[in-house]
């Protein structure tokens, strides 16, 4: 098992004693509470392909894994050298004989290699395929560093004007580095807008906010000290969430702000579809306008795509000391925001793919247009 950019794998074991060989391997937690994003390669440097054809997958510790109920909706997703990336099957759940849970697939033997991940794993590398593909009509700008020295990157399609009156949208995803169905949420969002070349708005967007934890495979959820959605207090907690709060700062006073999206993914089993986080103080014009952008976004989605319960009250603890992006959107910049959540696998029974998510992103921009069009 090799080491790579945005790989997450510990407590690795092969056994090579039974029918076929058998890797074991557990999600790092990298100092964080919660441990659910893996992403691992397998590699094999002396393939015999005529004795070996399969390789068992066994994820222990999963009974510590976050909303690890439903094991038909744990469908992690797997890339053969040479094609494109797939979804595994449903794994066999095995107890050891004090009780401790264990999830197991067959994958391909790793001739010449094999990846495994929770979900379609997103990275710099697909961001700069989308502002290739974009010709020019997003581009991108550092706008400070991560709490490691990494760039932080903002992609925009205008840079609006001192005062200006255009409607503006600002759109961060992967505050949780795991959390990649979001990634391929606004993928799609921006290849549609993009495709349109829409003018007359200023949309800025974040996509890898936790780029430390992208690029080294931490899952992010209740990182220590503090979880980057937990820390966009007055002086900010970490450095990613401050230097997006100047960011933000910059943009409302260079167009006249409309929407505020910032793109999760909820417990790893979840299937009831994507669903929306909503100011908890339902009074207001803020709040009002929260449940509109509700209404439109559910619409556009169907039932398809969208949770039947789509607004939800607001999930992130009332300690005005550790705010998260949405409520300082609404607190502090009067800006209505959403937090959306998407699901890692499934909508109901509906398997999502990558082309699922972007289609998503894409309807995201068409309610958009819908309602401010």
């Amino acid at each position: 098992m090799s080491k790579f950019p945005g790989g997450n794998g510990a407590d690795i074991e092969l056994l090579a004693g039974g029918p076929i060989p058998e890797v074991r391997f557990a999600s790092d937690p990298h100092g964080g509470t919660e441990a659910m994003w893996f992403y691992i390669r397998l590699e094999e440097t002396a393939p015999d392909p005529a004795t070996q054809t399969k390789v068992r997958l066994t994820w222990v510790y999963f009974d510590t894994v976050p909303g690890a109920t439903e094991l038909p909706s744990c469908l992690p997703v797997c890339l053969v050298a040479g094609q494109s990336w797939t979804r595994l099957k449903q794994g066999e759940e095995t107890r050891t004989p004090d009780g401790r849970r264990q999830l197991s697939w067959s994958i391909p033997h790793p001739a010449p290699f094999v990846e495994i991940a929770f979900c379609f794993p997103y990275g710099p590398p697909d961001m700069d395929a989308v502002l290739d593909r974009s010709k020019d009509y997003w581009q991108a700008a550092p706008i400070g560093l991560s709490q490691a020295g990494r760039r932080i990157i903002r992609l925009h399609n205008a840079v609006g004007v001192p005062g200006g009156t255009q409607p503006g949208i600002y759109i961060v995803a992967r505050q949780h580095a795991g959390e990649t169905p979001g990634s391929w949420v606004l993928d799609g969002f921006l290849r549609h807008w993009a495709q349109i070349r829409k003018g007359a708005y200023v949309i800025w967007t974040v996509p890898l906010v936790d780029i430390d934890g992208v690029m080294l495979g931490h899952y992010g959820n209740g990182a220590y000290p503090y979880d980057l959605n937990r820390a966009w207090g007055k002086p900010a907690m970490r450095h990613e969430a401050g230097v997006i709060r100047h960011d933000v700062e910059r943009w409302k006073a260079r167009c006249r702000p409309m929407l505020a999206l910032d793109l999760h993914a909820p417990g790893a089993c979840e299937r009831d579809g994507v669903y929306a986080y909503v100011a908890k103080d339902q009074s207001g014009a803020i709040a009002a306008e929260e449940t509109k952008w509700c209404n439109v976004l559910q619409h556009e989605l169907q039932t398809e795509f969208a949770a039947p319960e789509f607004r939800r009250g607001q999930s992130s603890p009332s300690n005005p000391e550790t705010p998260d992006f949405a409520s300082t959107m609404r607190t502090e910049m009067g800006v209505p925001a959403l937090t959306l959540e998407i699901p890692y696998s499934h909508v109901a029974t509906t398997v999502l793919t990558q082309k699922s998510y972007r289609e998503i992103g894409r309807r995201l921009a068409l309610a958009i247009l819908r309602r401010h069009g």
